[in-house]
């Protein structure tokens, strides 16, 4: 028997909500991509010294959007910084990015940080993090461990900007701190609770 025409055809409801899933795909058209989540890190930092020039890039983006970061970076413990953590596809999906950890300037150890995101998004985003570990102890436990999550292993608290365009005292105060930056500037109210960062090779 042969199918009628209403089988065949979506009914007006479903062809509405795939007009909007096809118009939300083109409007992201320039930041969709088809590669695993890591597959864009591997390919921009080919090398240790392409990756340790984006920790440098991405510290002086973050120095110049939050006045007194710098100042924060210089009398801490140490600094992880990861240039490009990017999104996975839509709907739910995963992040992954690859970064150093800079003591005294120099990058000391190299690491991987993977983490779910759930939520409408386009795969292919991008954002920088940055985590200050103001305490000496804090570090310690970071780097002893063999595997360290946000928001389990330890408490990271958000950095601020105050009104005057500066970091405020009380994040500066945090033992462990993260700023986090998209291609606008710096994330506010983002949280990275759940990421999982590891030690890899360079």
């Amino acid at each position: 028997m042969n199918p009628k025409k209403s089988d065949l055809v979506p009914t007006r409801p479903l062809r509405a909500v795939l007009a909007i899933i096809l118009a939300t795909l083109a409007i992201g058209g320039c930041t969709i991509t088809t590669e695993q989540p890591g597959a864009s890190q591997r390919d921009a930092f080919a090398s240790r010294q392409q990756l340790d020039a984006a920790v440098t890039e991405t510290l002086e983006r973050l120095y110049r959007l939050a006045p007194g970061s710098r100042e924060m970076a210089a009398s801490a413990a140490g600094v992880l910084v990861f240039p490009q953590v990017i999104g996975g596809a839509i709907i739910v999906g995963g992040e992954h990015g690859r970064g150093a950890l800079r003591i005294a300037g120099r990058s000391a150890d190299y690491y991987s940080t993977t983490g779910a995101s759930v939520g409408w998004q386009i795969g292919g985003q991008s954002k920088a993090v940055v985590y200050i570990f103001s305490s000496r102890e804090a570090l310690q436990r970071f780097r002893a461990s063999s595997g360290w999550t946000v928001g389990v292993d330890a408490t990271v608290a958000l950095g601020r900007v105050g009104a005057n365009g500066s970091v405020d005292s009380q994040t500066a105060q945090q033992p462990v701190v993260s700023f986090v930056m998209n291609n606008v500037g710096l994330e506010v109210g983002a949280s990275m609770t759940g990421a999982r960062i590891y030690r890899t090779a360079p």
